[in-house]
């Protein structure tokens, strides 16, 4: 089979590459990438006027696979991420059972492969039961498949255990990521501990929380020359913390949330409980400090920590509800209205956020439209106008903070291997 994407602005960071031109794919790899290429027989995608990148790469959501289907499975959450443009999802370990072996790990792949609308990596627990108390068969999952090593959604209390698990994870090239936030300050807090916070009555969870959490995090890492990612950053302090880091060179890398970077705490004003994440949205200066990290390269990645749950768990009074929206299917819409669009990042830096970067963290064969690449490829119109619909969603979770928001810029087209898996929204 051969496709010819022609006439887009072809934008492709990992090979400095931005120029006008066609993309020719065959056998599900990238055959050729210039001026007018013309193949007789192939199929065409009419790009002109619009963005082709490679293929958005999510290092983090929550698959809910298995034991939780309820929220959400690999089959819903696949193709809510073609639907979003991500061609790769990298699903973390927090399920029932936990994915804490090499044989879950690989009964995951399996699954994914034969269920899976784009690609999926999986991530493994550092401890067992993520019970922070022994170490999970790291090494057997990340030689069986396991693309990093996480107990997200839970703070590695044990500096010990954390220490180990990372001597552990390098032995093997693998990557631990880190759920930084203290939970002896912040375990009782609903939202950020504020002004806001205190006009509303409700308990806080102080920045500080998680700025000790990543500062004791980068210094085991850099103890142990081991390497640690801070999943959703969303303070001040921990961006300066990293910034830090990375002048020493420690090898840390960071992400930041679409919500993160475009939400601050008073939007939980009406008690909205698609509002409720976990770590909280912040105040002003946190959202400001995150896009200065994103800018300046202190923040390595944008990823969307998707994490949907059933209608019933969300609709119950803001401090009882779980925390966590889903967010693959509105995550380009929202940084290009709110980042690209108000001159805050370029796309460029979009892409390479959302692609190239988090492809290079995690040693992914993709983020990339070289000769010979696997053809996973977005394409994006940038000045797609639409109106957040949740009812719409290929995701099982209907919650979502941007409900009834316009936004402008969405992916139109998502290639899988060379296969077109969605095209003007719908997902095939």
């Amino acid at each position: 089979m051969k496709l010819v994407l022609k006439g887009g602005r072809i934008i492709d960071p990992s090979q400095e590459l931005d120029i006008i031109g066609d993309v020719l794919v065959s056998d599900g790899l990238i055959a050729a990438v210039g001026d007018k290429i013309d193949e007789p027989g192939a199929d065409v995608i009419d790009a002109r006027g619009l963005i082709v990148a490679p293929g958005l790469v999510d290092m983090h959501v929550h698959l809910r696979e298995p034991g939780l289907e309820a929220k959400e499975d690999i089959a819903s959450g696949t193709k809510a991420a073609a639907a979003g443009g991500f061609t790769t999802v990298c699903s973390m370990p927090n399920t029932r059972p936990v994915v804490d072996s090499a044989i879950l790990v690989a009964g995951m792949l399996q699954q994914a492969k034969e269920e899976g609308t784009v690609n999926v990596g999986v991530i493994g627990a550092l401890s067992k039961g993520q019970e922070g108390r022994e170490l999970a068969e790291i090494g057997d999952m990340l030689l069986n498949g396991a693309v990093a090593i996480s107990d997200d959604g839970h703070y590695v209390e044990s500096a010990r255990l954390l220490r180990t698990g990372l001597e552990y994870a390098m032995m093997f090239g693998g990557i631990v990521i880190s759920h930084a936030e203290d939970e002896t300050l912040a375990g009782d807090g609903f939202m950020h501990e504020g002004a806001v916070s205190a006009m509303l009555g409700l308990r806080g969870r102080p920045a500080v929380a998680e700025d000790i959490a990543v500062a004791r995090d980068i210094l085991l890492a850099e103890y142990t020359g081991g390497a640690i990612h801070i999943a959703h950053v969303s303070t001040a302090g921990a961006v300066e913390c990293i910034r830090a880091a990375k002048k020493r060179g420690v090898r840390v890398t960071a992400e930041a949330t679409p919500h993160h970077l475009t939400l601050t705490d008073a939007v939980v004003i009406g008690f909205n409980t698609a509002t409720k994440v976990n770590p909280p949205l912040r105040s002003v200066e946190h959202v400001e400090a995150l896009i200065a990290g994103l800018k300046d390269g202190t923040i390595d990645a944008i990823a969307t920590d998707h994490a949907p749950h059933a209608f019933e768990e969300k609709d119950m009074e803001f401090r009882y509800a779980p925390s966590g929206f889903a967010g693959l299917e509105t995550a380009v819409g929202v940084i290009l209205t709110e980042l690209y669009h108000k001159g805050k990042l370029s796309i460029n830096e979009v892409i390479e956020s959302m692609s190239v970067a988090p492809a290079r963290i995690l040693g992914l064969a993709a983020g990339t439209l070289k000769t010979g690449a696997a053809a996973d490829i977005v394409v994006i119109d940038l000045e797609k106008e639409w109106t957040v619909d949740s009812k719409n969603f290929y995701t099982r979770g209907k919650c979502t903070p941007f409900e009834g928001n316009t936004l402008r810029g969405k992916a139109v087209a998502t290639i899988v291997g060379g296969r077109v898996v969605m095209q003007d929204g719908e997902v095939k």
